[in-house]
């Protein structure tokens, strides 16, 4: 089957520090894509630590640990998850993977290019903090989330990374998604002290995606391994999800590539121009 030459909607999953939830939202983020008729696939790039298939129960024969070792194609590490989500595994334990050059990243990126999957949107589940393969991964993409809670040092490591993507990557828009809450108006201060901030020192826009609750059922979800939204769709932490992932898909379309190292860039290339010499 011939992929669509229409471009693929690609969402990094980023937090200034570990502990926020952000593999939570990678999951169940791109679960709610998926169930929304988006054909998805969901991409762990924690190249040291990375827990995707933990949480969705999955088993992976081969990771990018692989790839990179030259025992298999990028092609060999896709996995089909809950529902037909595809997933690329990244390995757990393996110090070397994070350690690898500005160029593996670049070459990480590259390869999905080549990658014949017909997707709509890829999700990004990133590694928490600054590192250059987080940064390369969020400027390949087209839309940045940034995961916050309602602690001092992850509001304070969450402005460190979005001024390094702004001033380092070019990143000039980031959205900004509010997790474990207590109430919907914690979400909204959160945001508006990031955004006190930023406008004074950055060039750059924050969106509010939204908050998602303390959720007691997306806690039983993750010992389940299972995506709330699956497990519970009725829990609030779900409700949540769905609506992040109905803001999610009213963003506008990439026009086409930036000029610098994106994902499937192939695609962003004229599709019109592709499908007339195809």
């Amino acid at each position: 089957m011939t992929p669509p030459a229409a471009p693929v909607r690609v969402i990094a999953v980023a937090s200034g520090k570990g502990g926020v939830g952000k593999t939570s939202v990678s999951v169940n983020l791109a679960m709610s894509l998926l169930n929304a008729g988006q054909r998805t696939l969901l991409l762990d790039t924690d190249l040291g630590l990375a827990n995707i298939d933990v949480m969705l129960g999955l088993s992976p024969r081969f990771t990018l640990a692989d790839v990179f070792a030259g025992r298999c194609e990028l092609r060999d590490t896709v996995m089909e998850g809950p529902r037909g989500l595809w997933v690329v595994p990244a390995a757990s334990g393996k110090r070397h993977m994070t350690e690898l050059s500005p160029q593996q990243h670049v070459g990480l990126v590259h390869a999905f290019s080549e990658l014949d999957l017909p997707i709509d949107t890829m999700v990004v589940d990133n590694a928490a903090g600054i590192a250059d393969g987080v940064l390369t991964f969020c400027q390949a993409a087209q839309d940045v989330i940034v995961v916050v809670c309602d602690e001092p040092a992850s509001v304070t490591d969450a402005y460190a990374l979005i001024k390094v993507l702004n001033r380092e990557r070019g990143v000039n828009r980031v959205q900004v998604l509010a997790n474990q809450v207590q109430h919907p108006a914690e979400g909204r201060q959160l945001f508006e002290k990031l955004e006190r901030v930023t406008s004074r020192f950055l060039d750059v826009t924050l969106g509010y995606l939204g908050a998602i609750p303390r959720d007691e059922w997306l806690r039983r979800s993750i010992q389940r391994q299972e995506a709330v939204v699956e497990a519970f769709p009725s829990a609030p932490s779900s409700v949540a999800f769905r609506d992040i992932a109905r803001r999610a898909g009213q963003w506008q379309s990439p026009q086409g590539p930036r000029g610098h190292v994106e994902f499937f860039i192939e695609r962003l290339v004229s599709p019109n121009a592709r499908s007339a010499t195809a």
